[in-house]
């Protein structure tokens, strides 16, 4: 299907924080150049017709202000938009809220960069405890679907992707994100000592048949910080900026955020999102 040792190479993984209005966030970033146009990586990032064919099905109104949610994963707010360039959106699931910022930049020559930036408050245990690996390895996943898709312009076949997923190569691809997402936070703190709790494969690997069997066509995971690795980013299909409409009928409400300090905060400053006029 892929092969994991090209994928982890081709990635490049970050670990930081930002300091915001609602006090100090972690950031995980990853990002990948493909070989594709910028429009083309907009439309598989933001079209809801193709983000099935790589990740999950969404609804909503998706459309800066509008709200999105993920098929049995994360729903949130689309809080900014500017196509092709990118979109930032909460990311709220389970009672926890964090936030997105997806960038695409044209590198020329047919080729586009992919940066996501991941921003979550998430305090000192949990964060030993879970570490950057936590989302970082269910991003790695989503850029695998992402990748399938962009080079063969077809969806993702779900048996060959519970089968991938359960070969060795798939246990190869779980123990190399996670390692690769170890060294990333070394990098961030240099004087930490590399020795010191590497990630524990035998819990990445329970938690990928777990998903596997709630969701064997997809590789991806939860969406929090503080349990498994989220999908790739969507919701920001036919964006219209300067909108805001209404909420779809039935929708959720927005889930109380556990891990920020500025409880009801939609925006990662702890500040409300701008609203555009209409």
């Amino acid at each position: 299907m892929i092969d994991a040792t090209e994928h982890i190479s081709a990635v490049r993984r970050e670990v930081g924080g930002r300091v915001l209005e609602a006090g100090t966030a972690r950031v995980v970033t990853i990002s990948r150049s493909y070989a594709a146009e910028l429009a083309d990586i907009w439309d598989a990032c933001t079209n809801p017709e193709r983000i099935p064919r790589w990740f999950l099905p969404v609804s909503g109104e998706l459309k800066e202000g509008g709200r999105y949610q993920l098929a049995g994963n994360a729903g949130g707010t689309i809080t900014r938009c500017d196509p092709p360039r990118g979109f930032d959106a909460t990311w709220e699931m389970g009672g926890d809220m964090s936030w997105i910022e997806l960038r695409l930049a044209d590198e020329g020559i047919g080729r586009t960069l992919f940066r996501l930036n991941h921003i979550a408050h998430v305090d000192d245990q949990r964060w030993a405890q879970f570490g950057p690996g936590a989302v970082g390895v269910g991003w790695d996943s989503g850029l695998i679907g992402l990748y399938l898709h962009l080079t063969t312009g077809q969806a993702v076949d779900p048996a060959r992707a519970a089968e991938w997923s359960a070969s060795e190569e798939g246990h190869r691809f779980l123990t190399a994100s996670s390692d690769a997402w170890y060294e990333a936070s070394v990098r961030h703190r240099p004087g930490r000592d590399p020795r010191r709790r590497r990630p524990d494969h035998r819990v990445l690997h329970r938690r990928a048949r777990a998903r596997r069997g709630d969701q064997p066509a997809r590789l991806t995971g939860l969406g929090r910080f503080s349990t498994a690795a989220p999908g790739p980013p969507t919701g920001a299909a036919s964006i219209q900026p300067g909108t805001q409409p209404k909420r779809p009928r039935g929708a959720a409400e927005a889930a109380q955020p556990t891990l920020i300090k500025h409880a009801g905060s939609a925006t990662p400053d702890g500040t409300r999102p701008r609203r555009s006029p209409a």
